[in-house]
């Protein structure tokens, strides 16, 4: 099964046939690019966290065509019952080794739309053949990653803990879901698994089914003292909440004269807003302040904001199905495109899809992002060509509103967000832990704005074209458009 995580047949079938007819028309070995980007915020939020990249690396670098997959590709048929693929294109798929470029933002980075977060730069084939597992780990872990962040804003200072494994889309998944959920700032995660693999803090207590086996509650709570006394958080809500709470305060401060300490509470149903404040005044009561109150049930951020505004004693909440589901927004709808092609005499030729909607009209080039930074803050991010001989960095031109312009200073520094990561298939990119990974993403936020966060009505954060490129890309649509009149090809 780990094996076929990396195999050439994790694909769609057209592009395996598109590959086919790259080798028919010997155009396979021909340089291409390709960007991997999203269009659309999710969540009506501002922003996006890129994630996914530490799985996408390890696909490349892995990536292969086995004995038996081969055979399975050359049993396909069409309809005339010959074969889909001629035996010299197996060969080759077979032999073949990844050997492109590949740049990215790192992991972690706050991206928005239009922005590349993944370029692809080589033979054409390869190139076109990783898009949909390319999309497939970027686009989920940065949505789940995402979500993440926005929950972990809801929650302010307190820890949140993702525990979706059982709601989550199949194993991997959960899996991918808990790596993703933790980048974006969760503090750990009921999956065991995902702990090992990603070396993530790993949290869990009982579940209603313990309560349920013995004949009462404070015997059911006894009992798991006894047998976890340095992770005891007591599930207080199998019958009545409130009597449960009390029965919980009482196995607590035995296991106070016994040397140990219980964690908290957990409150999985009910009016959380009530039950929370009550539950603290009894335990504040007894002597216990320091026993934490979990919150679970259904929560994302919008209920976890709307619990504390009406002033909810929560300190750790645990989030399952709507964040390792996205549960409001299924798929991130990301996509990659090819941007330019290499002629023979070593000159790029731009490519470009157009569409009546502006949106979905790709940009040209090979695409570099620019962020700049002033007075200790982002202001804006620049989307320009590495290709054009000229870039203008004073001024951000809105991809899809011709009315709008953003000046940047001449006091403003910038940074370029694409970095190296495979050169000719060698992978050049250090090893990051998911730690480092979470910290950028939280060092990066303190950079922006704290409007873009909002969960309502946030701030649009400033990002636009190079002007160079932007008269470059109109200038293709328009030519591309006349062609398209007049039946006469364009001379890219």
């Amino acid at each position: 099964m780990e094996a076929e995580r990396h195999s050439l047949l994790l694909n769609d079938l057209y592009e395996l046939t598109m590959g086919f007819g790259y080798w028919k028309n010997q155009m396979h070995e021909r340089e291409a690019l390709f960007h991997l980007f999203f269009r659309k915020n999710p969540f009506e939020g501002s922003y996006s966290v890129a994630c996914g990249l530490g799985d996408a690396i390890e696909y490349l670098q892995n990536l292969h065509l086995s004995d038996r997959e081969c055979d399975y590709l050359a049993g396909l048929i069409g309809r005339d019952k010959r074969p889909l693929f001629e035996k010299g294109f197996l060969t080759y798929l077979k032999k073949m080794r990844f050997s492109c470029d590949v740049d990215a933002v790192p992991e972690g980075t706050i991206v928005f739309p239009h922005e590349p977060i993944l370029r692809v730069r080589g033979p054409l084939l390869q190139a076109q053949l990783i898009e949909p597992v390319l999309l497939n780990i970027i686009d989920f872990q940065t949505l789940i990653a995402t979500k993440s962040s926005r929950i972990r804003t809801a929650a302010g200072g307190d820890p949140v803990i993702e525990f979706g494994l059982r709601r989550a889309q199949g194993i991997d998944g959960a899996l991918s879901a808990s790596r993703a959920a933790y980048v974006g700032g969760c503090t750990g995660t009921s999956n065991v698994l995902a702990g090992m693999r990603y070396g993530l803090p790993v949290f869990g207590t009982h579940a209603h089914s313990w309560v349920m086996a013995f004949d009462d509650e404070k015997k059911s709570f006894e009992a798991y003292a006894q047998a976890q006394p340095n992770n005891c958080i007591f599930l207080v809500d199998t019958y009545d909440t409130l009597k449960g709470v009390r029965n919980a305060v009482e196995i607590a401060k035995k296991l106070r004269q016994q040397g140990h300490q219980a964690l908290g509470i957990r409150l999985d149903s009910g009016d959380l807003a009530y039950l929370s404040a009550e539950a603290r005044k009894i335990l504040d009561e007894a002597g216990l302040p320091e026993m934490a109150i979990v919150a679970t049930n259904e929560l994302d951020e919008h209920i976890i904001t709307s619990l504390k505004n009406q002033g909810a004693q929560v300190n750790m909440w645990g989030i399952g199905t709507k964040l390792v589901t996205a549960y409001d927004q299924p798929a991130l709808g990301g996509v990659y495109k090819l941007a330019a092609l290499k002629q023979e005499d070593g000159h790029w030729s731009p490519r470009l899809k157009l569409s009546e909607q502006l949106l979905k009209v790709s940009t040209p080039g090979r695409l570099q992002v620019r962020r700049f930074e002033l007075d200790g803050q982002f202001i804006g991010d620049m989307i320009y060509d590495e290709l054009s001989p000229e870039r203008d960095d004073s001024i951000l031109r809105h991809p899809t509103d011709v009315t709008r312009t953003k000046r940047i200073p001449e006091s403003a520094t910038a940074k370029d967000l694409l970095v190296s990561v495979f050169q000719r298939g060698r992978k050049i990119y250090p090893d990051v832990s998911l730690q480092e990974i979470q910290q950028r993403a939280a060092a990066q936020f303190k950079e922006f704005h704290p409007s873009i966060q909002r969960l309502l009505n946030p701030h649009e954060y400033p990002v636009g074209m190079e002007s160079n490129l932007y008269r470059i890309k109109t200038n293709l649509i328009l030519k591309l458009r006349e062609s398209i009149t007049s039946s006469t090809p364009v001379c890219l």
